[in-house]
């Protein structure tokens, strides 16, 4: 599943930007990228540029300031307790994504890098880019790793950068999305609340 307005309630780069006093010129190009308006690798590298120059201290503040979404916690559990492998696969950034992840025992973990010199950001990503290309890749990867049945499978997010691996598997859900998605999925949800996924793939799986 997709993390930032899925996963978590934050766009993680749009709180770093915050700190950097180009929020509001951040989050319009976010929002456009989410809406499928923007190549979303270029308009990642457009935002990260802005960021140059923040001290990396700021990223443990914003991971402070992230909340996991009503029912995260549920949702996790409930794959967990099933039987199933769930992982986090993110436009946002390994740095503040990982440690929430590893609280819940999710080990998978695919975000992007920031590159980081004498202890400030240098603007610009490092690793691979986790653009939609990559996101749906990355579920090809993880199906066939685990050996899994591609029917048995759930991809969740909300933004145009999340159709590839939507249309991927078994079962694509679209959580409180953009319309681009949302005619993509073959199920959505309008509440920010997780458990409704359970009760979608319950519904469908009898699991």
């Amino acid at each position: 599943m997709d993390v930032d307005s899925t996963f978590i309630n934050e766009e993680v780069i749009d709180l770093i930007a915050a700190h950097a006093g180009v929020g509001d010129q951040v989050a319009d190009i976010t929002e456009r990228a989410m809406a499928g308006e923007l190549d979303f690798a270029a308009s990642l590298a457009e935002r990260v540029e802005l960021l140059a120059g923040l001290p990396e201290t700021v990223l443990d503040e914003v991971r402070e300031q992230i909340t996991l979404t009503e029912g995260a916690r549920e949702l996790v559990a409930a794959v967990h307790s099933a039987g199933g492998r769930v992982a986090l696969v993110s436009g946002g950034f390994t740095a503040i994504i990982a440690p929430v992840a590893a609280e819940l025992g999710i080990t998978d973990v695919f975000a992007n890098g920031l590159e980081v010199t004498d202890g400030h950001l240098t603007g610009r990503t490092s690793g691979r880019v986790i653009d939609p290309g990559a996101k749906a890749e990355i579920f090809e990867d993880l199906l066939a790793a685990g050996g899994c049945d591609r029917a048995e499978s759930v991809a969740i997010g909300d933004g145009a950068n999340d159709i590839g691996m939507i249309e991927a598997a078994g079962l694509g859900i679209a959580f409180c999305a953009k319309p681009a998605l949302v005619a993509a999925a073959d199920a959505a949800v309008s509440t920010r609340d997780l458990r409704e996924v359970i009760t979608i793939v319950t519904s469908r799986t009898g699991v």
